[in-house]
């Protein structure tokens, strides 16, 4: 499993994306990637669902996002 906390990036006032989608580069086949976000990432849910990806998004409070995303397999 990988993580990304994309909290102190997007703090910091830069993108988490580029970071994202190279962790995303670097998962196993049934690796899952976790991203922690200050708010509930939906473009990046809907990107990553059109690459084959599905998620659960779990709210963990104060405005914090868990975001957990597999490879969906047909």
């Amino acid at each position: 499993m990988a993580t990304v906390d994309a909290r102190p990036i997007i703090a910091s006032g830069a993108e988490p994306f580029e970071a994202i989608m190279a962790a995303v580069g670097a998962l196993g086949d049934s690796e899952e990637l976790v991203v922690l976000a200050p708010f509930e990432p939906i473009p990046l849910e809907g990107v990553l669902s059109s690459e084959g990806f599905s998620y659960t998004a779990e709210d963990i409070g104060e405005g914090d996002w868990r975001v957990t995303f597999r490879r969906s397999f047909s």
